[in-house]
C-alpha cells in the first residue's frame, strides 16, 4: 500500500482539483447506481480517457453484488450476484493489492486464472486497465475501473488520477449501496407482511365459510332426515304398521340423506380407498350423464405419504375445483391428474365456459378458499382460465425423505363406475 500512497503523496493535486468539484456536483441528488456511474464517467473522461468504465460493488456479504458500467457493455454489466474467486479483481477486493495497473490485460497473468471471469476482456479487445480500490473506513466496499482497447495507455498518474475519483465517489456509491438494502429489506417485509396479512384473512374467511356449511348440514338434518324421520314415527304410531315395503323405501331414502351429509362433512372414503379413487367418486356424483370423467394418477400412490391434514385440504381444493367445472362451467368433460413432478401435483381440467370475470381476485367464494387452503398447507396453486375451458393445479411438497415414484397413468375405476 506504500507505493501508491507515496505516488499520491507526491503529486500536486492542485491540477485535479477542478475535476474533482465537476464530480462533486455531478454527484448532487443521484439516487441510483446507474445515473451516479453516468455523471462521474462523463466528468472522468475529460481527463483520463477511457474505452470502458465501471464500477464493481460488493454486498454486505463480501460477494460480488453488481457491476455498473458505461462505454462498452459487456457481461460483466449483467452479473447479479458472483463469487469473488472468480473476479480478475480478487486481490484488490481482498485487500492483497492497493491498485491493479496493465498494459495489456489479455497477457496479465495476474487476471488469468483458473475459474476467471475473464472473457469480456477478449471479447472487447481491453488491454490497458487501471483499477482503484473504494474504500470506506478501512473496508473495501468495491472498485472502480478503466480500460483502454489501446495497450499501455495507462501509466502511475494516471492510477493516482482513478485514486482521487475512487476516493471521491466511495462514500457515495456506499451510501447508495445502503440505501438499496434498506428498500429491499423494507419491499421484503412489507411482502412478507401482506402475505401474513392475506393468509389471516382467507383463514378468517375459511373459518366462515366452514362455520356457514356445518350451520347448513345442521339445517340438512333438522329439515329433511330428521322431518321424514318424525313424520315415520307419526306414521307408525298412528296407524299402527304400515306396509313394510314402504317403510324401508323411507328409511333408505333417510340413509341415504345421511350418507350424503356425513360424506360431504367428512370424506370417510378418502381414508379408506385414497386420494384417486374419492376423487373418481366425487366425479361421478358432481356430473351428469352426458359428462365424460376421467382420473389418472401417475404418483404411485405419493398422496398416502401426505400428512393427513395435508392430505384432506388437497382434495377439498380438488372438490371445489371439480364442482365449479360441474356446475358452473357447462363442461362436457373433466379431467384428474395426479403425478409427482417437483412435489406431488394434482389439476383438475375442463372444457366448460371458463370462470368469470374477475372470480381470480375475489376476496370470498370457492376460488378464495382454494388458496386459503394451499397457503395453509404451503402449496402452490395456479388457476387458469380461458373461452375453451379452465384449469386448477395445486402442487404440494412431499416428505423429503421420501422418494417420488413415477408409474405409467392407470384409469381409477370402481366396481359401478362409468366407463
Amino acid at each position: 500500500m506504500q507505493h501508491i500512497s507515496d505516488a499520491i503523496l507526491g503529486q500536486d493535486p492542485g491540477p485535479m482539483l477542478p475535476h474533482l468539484f465537476r464530480i462533486s456536483r455531478a454527484l448532487a441528488g443521484r439516487l441510483d447506481f446507474a445515473s451516479t456511474i453516468r455523471a462521474v464517467a462523463d466528468e472522468v473522461i475529460r481527463f483520463l480517457p477511457y474505452d470502458h468504465l465501471d464500477v464493481c460493488v460488493l454486498s454486505g456479504d463480501g460477494t460480488l453484488s453488481a457491476a455498473y458500467e458505461t462505454g462498452i457493455h459487456t457481461a460483466w454489466g449483467r452479473i447479479e450476484a458472483a463469487d469473488l474467486a472468480s473476479s480478475p479483481l480478487r486481490s484488490l477486493f481482498s485487500g492483497a493489492v492497493d491498485h491493479i495497473i496493465t498494459d495489456d490485460a489479455r497477457h496479465d497473468p495476474r487476471f488469468h486464472f483458473p475459474g476467471a471471469f475473464v472473457q469480456p476482456i477478449h471479447d472487447h479487445d481491453l488491454r490497458a486497465r487501471v483499477h482503484a480500490p473504494l474504500i470506506v473506513s478501512g473496508q473495501v466496499i468495491g472498485a472502480l475501473s478503466l480500460s483502454s482497447c489501446a495497450a499501455g495507455r495507462y501509466g502511475m498518474r494516471d492510477m493516482v488520477a482513478a485514486r482521487y475519483v475512487a476516493d471521491l465517489i466511495a462514500p457515495y456509491i456506499f451510501a447508495l449501496r445502503e440505501g438499496e438494502r434498506s428498500r429491499r429489506a423494507a419491499i421484503i417485509e412489507a411482502e412478507a407482511r401482506a402475505r401474513e396479512e392475506g393468509l389471516r384473512l382467507g383463514a378468517l374467511n375459511l373459518t366462515e365459510a366452514l362455520e356457514q356449511e356445518r350451520q347448513r348440514i345442521g339445517m340438512d338434518l333438522h329439515d329433511q332426515t330428521l322431518a321424514d324421520l318424525s313424520r315415520l314415527i307419526r306414521d307408525l304410531s298412528r296407524h299402527g304398521g304400515p306396509d313394510a315395503e314402504a317403510v324401508l323405501t323411507r328409511l333408505n331414502d333417510c340413509v341415504t340423506d345421511l350418507r350424503r351429509i356425513i360424506d360431504t362433512a367428512v370424506p370417510s372414503i378418502l381414508q379408506m380407498f385414497g386420494l384417486a379413487h374419492a376423487l373418481r367418486i366425487h366425479l361421478e356424483r358432481a356430473v351428469d350423464g352426458g359428462t365424460q370423467i376421467d382420473v389418472r394418477d401417475a404418483s404411485g400412490d405419493a398422496a398416502d405419504i401426505l400428512d393427513p391434514v395435508a392430505l384432506i385440504a388437497l382434495f377439498r381444493i380438488a372438490q371445489e375445483a371439480i364442482n365449479n367445472a360441474a356446475r358452473h362451467a357447462r363442461a362436457t368433460r373433466i379431467e384428474v391428474r395426479i403425478r409427482c413432478r417437483a412435489g406431488l401435483r394434482l389439476s383438475v381440467v375442463d372444457n366448460g365456459c371458463g370462470l368469470p370475470t374477475g372470480a381470480h381476485r375475489a376476496r370470498r367464494g370457492g376460488l378464495s378458499h382454494m388458496r386459503t387452503r394451499a397457503q395453509l398447507i404451503g402449496a402452490r396453486l395456479a388457476i387458469r382460465s380461458g373461452p375453451t375451458g379452465a384449469s386448477v393445479t395445486v402442487c404440494v411438497p412431499l416428505p423429503q425423505h421420501t422418494s417420488q415414484p413415477q408409474s405409467a397413468p392407470q384409469p381409477i375405476s370402481l366396481p359401478g363406475s362409468r366407463p
